[in-house]
């Protein structure tokens, strides 16, 4: 399923015990887990989404780079109340885009998040420019817990959660960073099926008329980022809460250019205004202690544009959140 394979991670060693346990030493390449992992690490190295859309290269090299940054954070959280020492992680390696075929790219990526699914485990996808998105999405789509919600005999209804500073509603002749979401509410409408789309730091500034009008036909829920902010907290718990109730199945997908260009500056679109990264962090939370989330992703960290590695560590530290109080979906 994907091309390039898992290579060991590595990171600072404390030494031996639970109490010393850091991320880099509860993942294993996929071919060597012998058992379920809790999430499994998938790298979508691409950026032809964002040539195409017109934006600056080099999120290609995201995947590689998360890592690197993930593996040294530590597992044990008592603040948190939460104590995952004993998380069992797994990495699929990559998958390559190559000769521009992003549609090939998307197809072995769906792949891979379909099987994830299936077994049981959480699909934790690095991207790559924000084209990763359908690709997710479309894995989610051809699971068999969406076919059969529950073995109750009907489609899961899935909720996409963007935190995201534009909407990706663009129509294009080609698949780009700016199109996912417009392909994936082609894609249910064609099916007759339900998706409801919600995002989280929309800019007025990033987003033109047209697009709003597309969100607008398409019933897309919003907060924009000047809304998001601690003043306006019950509001956003509550945007997050009534979303949550009603769907079956949640894809959250994390585009960095949501967040202040002073921490995500590698990006190809920074953000000059942004959400605060603990608000995004608390809604993370809450989503991923759901019991709904089914599949999730991190877009657009261009390493190439980084200052001190600060978007890679805050991408990371936000990753750290979803992985620490992820509740699977009930068997």
């Amino acid at each position: 399923m994907t091309d390039r394979p898992a290579l060991a991670w590595s990171g600072r060693d404390d030494g031996a015990g639970a109490e010393h346990r850091r991320l880099f030493q509860a993942v294993q390449p996929l071919a060597q887990l012998t058992q379920k992992p809790d999430a499994l690490f998938i790298g979508f190295a691409s950026d032809e989404g964002v040539r195409r859309n017109q934006g600056r290269t080099g999120a290609a090299e995201g995947p590689t780079v998360l890592r690197s940054a993930l593996g040294t954070l530590a597992l044990a959280q008592s603040a948190s109340g939460k104590r995952r020492t004993d998380l069992v992680l797994g990495d699929a390696g990559d998958v390559v885009v190559t000769n521009r075929d992003l549609v090939g790219g998307h197809r072995r990526l769906s792949e891979a998040v379909t099987a994830t699914i299936d077994e049981g485990s959480l699909p934790v996808v690095l991207g790559g420019g924000h084209e990763v998105a359908y690709g997710t999405y479309k894995g989610l789509a051809a699971s068999a817990r969406r076919k059969n919600h529950r073995g109750q005999g009907r489609a899961a209804r899935i909720g996409i959660l963007n935190l995201d500073a534009h909407f990706d509603l663009r129509e294009a002749d080609e698949p780009t960073s700016g199109t996912p979401f417009s392909q994936a509410l082609a894609d249910e409408e064609w099916a007759g099926t339900e998706l409801t789309y919600a995002v989280v730091g929309i800019s007025e500034a990033a987003n033109t008329q047209v697009l709003f009008d597309a969100a607008d036909r398409a019933r897309v829920h919003y907060l924009l980022d000047e809304e998001t902010h601690w003043g306006n907290l019950q509001a956003i718990d509550k945007f997050v809460e009534v979303f949550t109730a009603n769907v079956d199945l949640i894809y959250l997908t994390l585009d960095l250019d949501v967040l202040p260009a002073a921490v995500a500056p590698g990006v190809s679109a920074p953000a000059a205004l942004g959400v605060d990264p603990a608000i995004i962090n608390r809604i993370m939370g809450r989503v991923a202690a759901s019991g709904k989330l089914a599949a999730f992703d991190v877009a657009e960290l261009n390493p190439s544009l980084d200052i001190d590695g600060r978007t890679a560590k805050t991408a990371a530290r936000l990753i750290h959140t979803v992985l620490t109080w992820h509740t699977p979906l009930p068997e």
